[in-house]
């Protein structure tokens, strides 16, 4: 997979998707400082590298963390977000066993979560564009 500028291709593709995802702690425990995010920033950016995709932006606060990832088309993001919260809670409960009194049952994250499609032009340009097209007569 080739990368240009924001715009990348695969063998039979071109594409820019962008995804925002936010992950919250189980019950909105306030247990992350920021060496824990620090740490969990560079965690994520290995999930994204195994699924080639690419963490552009990371940051948190105590309960909950943010995150903007471009991703190729053949990624599910259901299937990244669960990479990303499983490989999260594992390694640092490992690396930092003082989180471990905070998890329950063993679990870190909520299983919900947000995520919302980003970047490029607004909707409604975008179906203005779609709607300006000359369909064949």
């Amino acid at each position: 997979m080739e990368k240009t500028n924001e715009i990348r291709t695969g063998r039979h593709c071109v594409f820019n998707l962008h995804v925002h995802l936010v992950f919250v702690t189980k019950y909105r425990r306030r247990i992350f400082t920021r060496t824990i995010l620090d740490r969990m920033e560079d965690v994520s950016r290995t999930v994204c590298n195994d699924f080639e995709a690419d963490l552009i932006e990371f940051n948190g606060e105590k309960d909950h963390v943010h995150l903007l990832i471009n991703y190729p088309p053949k990624v599910p993001i259901s299937k990244l977000v669960n990479s990303l919260k499983g490989v999260s809670s594992r390694l640092l409960r490992k690396e930092f066993p003082e989180l471990g009194k905070n998890y329950y049952n063993g679990v870190l994250w909520s299983p919900s979560y947000f995520a919302a499609s980003c970047g490029g032009a607004p909707i409604s340009i975008v179906k203005q564009y779609i709607q300006s097209q000359s369909p064949p007569e």
